[in-house]
């Protein structure tokens, strides 16, 4: 009788619950190169525009419920190709003061541990950097924002103080980067301050269309955001959820 094979224990399968890794982006890019609008990437939101009705009116035109504020649009309308699910590298955070929801906004910091539940839109080039303008109260113009190209190269560029001026690009995705806008400062450095209830009704409903998450869950994971961690509590915000 021969030797009996040694035993080689199956490789893990992949959970299917989990949303889809990203692809690191080094050299994704070269900086030389022209920025294409037409280029498909997925816009990564991890904020109010997880919840796909307020993501349309930023394409387009118009104001999102539960917001005072009205939106141009951008100047390709067409809705996304596809969304799903993401996990984002990094943590949410709740800082400066939103005129539009009052209280904090939401804001990812990067380079801090752990990953954060986000939503993927497949969307152009030009329709992210008409996006980006709005978030930044400009008038979409498709002018492409100055160091973008580095940003999707290395992952990272601070483009200005402003609120979304820091373009981060943590991966790829079946070829087409995955981008997001946060601010420059990291938790530590930021002005954190207490999200509103209706702002957060907004992500708890972007979180149940893209991930399924019922209520009770994302009452339990942004109430212990900084910024809203020991203003909310996991009962006082649910409560506020379900008013």
């Amino acid at each position: 009788m021969g030797t009996p094979a040694p035993h080689r224990p199956r490789p893990a399968r992949p959970d299917p619950a989990r949303p889809p890794e990203l692809v690191d982006p080094a050299g994704l890019v070269d900086p030389v190169d022209p920025i294409d609008p037409a280029r498909p990437v997925w816009y990564a939101a991890y904020g109010s525009n997880m919840y796909r009705a307020r993501l349309h009116t930023y394409l387009a035109g118009g104001r999102p419920p539960g917001s005072t504020r009205h939106y141009p649009g951008c100047r390709d309308r067409r809705p996304p190709a596809a969304d799903l699910p993401l996990l984002l590298p990094g943590r949410l955070y709740f800082a400066r003061e939103s005129a539009v929801w009052g209280g904090g906004m939401a804001f990812l910091d990067g380079l801090d541990d752990g990953e954060l539940p986000a939503r993927g839109y497949l969307l152009t080039l030009g329709q992210l950097l008409d996006i980006a303008a709005q978030e930044m109260r400009r008038t979409p113009s498709g002018a492409a924002a100055p160091g973008l190209a580095a940003a999707l190269r290395d992952g990272r560029a601070v483009l200005g103080p402003g609120r979304y001026e820091t373009l981060l690009c943590p991966g790829t995705l079946d070829g087409h980067p995955v981008v997001t806008f946060t601010a420059p400062e990291r938790t530590s450095e930021a002005q954190l301050s207490r999200p509103s209830a209706r702002y957060l009704r907004n992500l708890a409903a972007g979180l149940a269309e893209s991930h399924g998450w019922p209520a009770p869950r994302a009452a339990a994971y942004l109430s212990t955001r900084p910024g809203a961690a020991g203003d909310w509590t996991p009962d006082t915000l649910l409560a506020a959820l379900l008013a």
